[in-house]
């Protein structure tokens, strides 16, 4: 039987996770053929070890893909995409898992009765490091439904759970150069592809996004020094590349992409503190559109920023010892 599946999924120092998601994809339950394949990106813990272990024990399943140095999670997903023999990619990076048994047959059904569906994503939950639920979700509607490249586009990169997306492979078997130098890579990927055809939601929880890894995205950009320079030269990656999707498309959605780059802009004003530049500006339909709350902790921030600090200071250092 041909592989009509292959999963691609991109690893770095990951040895308290992997197993978790290598489990997830082996317990899959399909009546087609599909490939496991790993990208071990030069791990300095024993993620590679535990790979080898589960490909020795699924010989001909589990291929595992590496290179004599570390390639950035780029490069190592476009080679994982490169050598995959399947006709859909279905993506989870190696700190997520799936939890459905039959996540697979059931995207993969949906897709094969619809040939004009480029992408189907389903909803996930997030759990702690530790794989504990938080009982919170990435669920961007409430119902099964079809849902508009617009949505994908102001979204953002987390609009779509990561570990939720099928895909279909000639897609970005030849990507456009904008993808290949932008900032991220999940965001740029959702889009092209969703523009190829439409993308299809299903409203089940199928998998499970951990938060807090210390390897992840996310963990990196709010820890360490200049985390606001960090998050403001996301948001100019993020124009960036909007801007350069706009031109690829030919202006076919440049209403909102228009949109999604004035709110970048203005969240760049939030993160420089800006506030009275906002209320005095094109921006200041984003401020009245904020919650209460959340106008409260900016004007807090604005005006007295030496106690804010010393809040959230307050905060992280009770987390700290909670988690301890």
């Amino acid at each position: 039987m041909d592989v009509l599946v292959s999963i691609n999924c991109i690893t770095y120092n990951h040895e308290n996770y992997i197993a978790d998601a290598i489990e997830s994809f082996i317990m899959q339950k399909t009546n087609f053929d599909f490939e496991i394949q790993i990208g071990e990106d030069c791990s300095t813990d024993n993620t590679r070890t535990i790979v080898q272990k589960y490909a020795s024990m699924h010989p001909g399943k589990i291929k595992l893909i590496t290179s004599e140095k570390n390639v950035g999670a780029r490069q190592n997903s476009m080679r994982l995409r490169s050598n995959a023999k399947g006709k859909y990619i279905a993506i989870c990076e190696g700190d997520d898992f799936w939890t459905d048994p039959y996540k697979l047959q059931k995207q993969v059904d949906y897709m094969e009765s619809n040939p004009e569906c480029s992408m189907c994503f389903h909803a996930a939950e997030i759990v702690e490091e530790s794989g504990t639920p938080t009982k919170e979700f990435v669920r961007p509607y409430q119902q099964t439904c079809k849902s508009p490249i617009e949505d994908i586009i102001s979204g953002g990169g987390g609009f779509c759970a990561t570990p939720s997306i099928l895909y279909k492979k000639k897609f970005m078997e030849d990507p456009p150069e904008f993808y290949k130098n932008a900032h991220v890579g999940d965001y740029p990927m959702q889009m092209i592809v969703a523009s190829q055809g439409y993308a299809y939601y299903i409203d089940e929880v199928m998998a499970a996004y951990r938060a807090g890894g210390h390897s992840s995205w996310t963990s990196k950009l709010n820890s360490g020094v200049n985390v606001v320079d960090k998050k403001i030269k996301v948001k100019q990656g993020d124009i960036k590349l909007l801007n350069e999707f706009n031109h690829y498309t030919y202006n076919k959605y440049e209403s909102v992409i228009e949109n999604t780059i004035m709110l970048r802009e203005f969240e760049i004003l939030l993160l420089e503190n800006r506030i009275n530049d906002i209320k005095k500006s094109k921006y200041k339909v984003f401020y009245d559109n904020l919650s209460i709350k959340e106008k409260t902790k900016i004007n807090s921030k604005f005006f007295f920023p030496k106690i804010y600090s010393t809040i959230v200071e307050l905060k992280s250092y009770g987390k700290l010892k909670i988690k301890r």
